[in-house]
């Protein structure tokens, strides 16, 4: 497979009582970039009541490239994905799930993707799950979600639950944050302008821990934050700029 110029990364992870699941994924992580990109790696502990804290506290004499930021109260993944981001210090970023679910090793074909189509025009690749490893009934309801979000916002992406998304830091602090924001990113990347491409990753099995997320509450959070992104997009002004032109003899004292 043809290399790729070495980049900078800050791997930004949210989790909430992932205790079972941190020491590998960890792992995975670093495994995955060593030697070959110059990285940090951010988990955000977001108001864990379990030992995610002291894990995290461990694996840091292990892993010098690990960092770990507390917020003392739960607050949610889109809050947690902006406070890791605000202290990433490398360009860009990667985003993975705490619960070991999205397979590190795929980060080589989301950066493959992002370096080969990198340029003036902001990007973000997104990993699409085709092959999920969950319950009939998660699969059921995220597929109907995806559905009627990407008919309402046409984001063109058959995914937008995927974790794993590599994204420019600039790009991510220039969106309007809202709570939930991460579910509708491939929208407002659009929104401003962007590009958005999706690329099939690997999908695993929860090896520990439970869900945190329940289909009731989703949908009805969800219906209403899709309502207010409708309304973004529908407001969104996109401003062409041209540069002046210079006189072919600046000289000659004619006016452009």
């Amino acid at each position: 497979m043809e290399s790729f110029p070495a980049m900078d990364i800050s791997v930004v992870v949210p989790v909430h009582n992932e205790a079972a699941n941190i020491t590998d994924l960890v792992r995975e992580i670093s495994t995955a970039l060593n030697g070959r990109h110059h990285h940090e790696i951010i988990f955000v502990n977001d108001g864990s009541s379990d030992q995610t804290p002291v894990r995290l506290q461990q694996l840091q004499k292990e892993y010098p490239q690990l960092r770990s930021i507390h917020h003392f109260n739960r607050c949610g993944q889109s809050t947690a994905l902006l406070t890791g981001i605000k202290h990433a210090v490398n360009p860009l970023i990667v985003t993975l799930d705490g619960d070991g679910q999205n397979d590190p090793a795929d980060m080589d074909k989301l950066l493959r993707l992002y370096n080969k189509h990198a340029g003036p025009e902001q990007i973000m690749i997104t990993g699409h799950r085709r092959q999920r490893r969950d319950t009939g009934w998660r699969r059921l309801s995220s597929r109907i979600a995806n559905r009627v979000r990407s008919h309402l916002l046409n984001d063109e992406t058959p995914d937008t639950g995927c974790g794993l998304k590599v994204f420019s830091r600039e790009l991510f602090l220039s969106l309007p944050y809202f709570d939930h924001m991460h579910r509708f990113l491939p929208a407002l990347v659009k929104r401003a302008g962007g590009k958005v491409l999706s690329i099939e990753v690997n999908h695993r099995p929860r090896k520990g821990g439970r869900s945190h997320y329940g289909t009731l509450d989703r949908l009805a959070v969800g219906i209403t934050d899709l309502l207010g992104v409708i309304w973004l997009m529908k407001r969104a002004k996109t401003v062409e700029l041209t540069t002046d032109r210079r006189p072919e003899n600046p000289g000659s004292g004619k006016k452009p």
